[in-house]
């Protein structure tokens, strides 16, 4: 088995070494989860980091071009918070459309900024302020940021991990 076919279904042989290399991934998240709960963030936010990783290429320097598209993504979601509540007493339901439409625009424009062209990673972000409910503070933005630096973090070991194990 080779790195570039961990994912698929093992041979009769290489039952071991499939095992080891979900169990690697299991392990990884698991170990990523009890540090979000020690540390008091969200563990769902943390996998938001994790899915952030693989959306495009596996080195150290794309999970981190993919991170900082996550982050930057988070930021948008707090600024279209305060966008939605300072719109809505004056255009109602029209508020979250029009913050929307803005909000997608900048994030599909941002296609075109070399090393920072990763679009389903500042959706990513934006969705996880969404999700997460919160209001759009300095707290809010570290708090995720930080759940969201753990599972990139979290799937850069696991990936590397995984890849020695298939090499094996």
């Amino acid at each position: 088995m080779t790195s570039s076919n961990v994912w698929t279904a093992p041979s009769s042989t290489g039952k071991e070494r499939f095992l080891s290399i979900s169990a690697a991934a299991a392990l990884t998240a698991a170990s990523a989860a009890h540090v979000t709960t020690i540390i008091a963030v969200p563990a769902w936010a943390m996998f938001m980091g994790w899915v952030a990783y693989y959306t495009r290429g596996h080195s150290a320097r794309d999970g981190l071009a993919n991170y900082a598209c996550l982050a930057l993504g988070i930021g948008l979601g707090l600024i279209a918070v305060m966008a939605v509540g300072a719109l809505s007493p004056s255009v109602g339901t029209f508020a979250l459309p029009i913050v929307v439409l803005v909000v997608a625009t900048l994030v599909v424009s941002l296609r075109a900024v070399p090393g920072l062209s990763n679009i389903p990673a500042y959706f990513l972000g934006v969705v996880t302020v969404f999700a997460a409910h919160v209001q759009p503070t300095l707290y809010a933005m570290a708090e995720l940021g930080l759940a969201g630096a753990i599972g990139s973090l979290a799937a850069w070991f696991a990936s590397h991990w995984q890849q020695r194990l298939a090499s094996q």
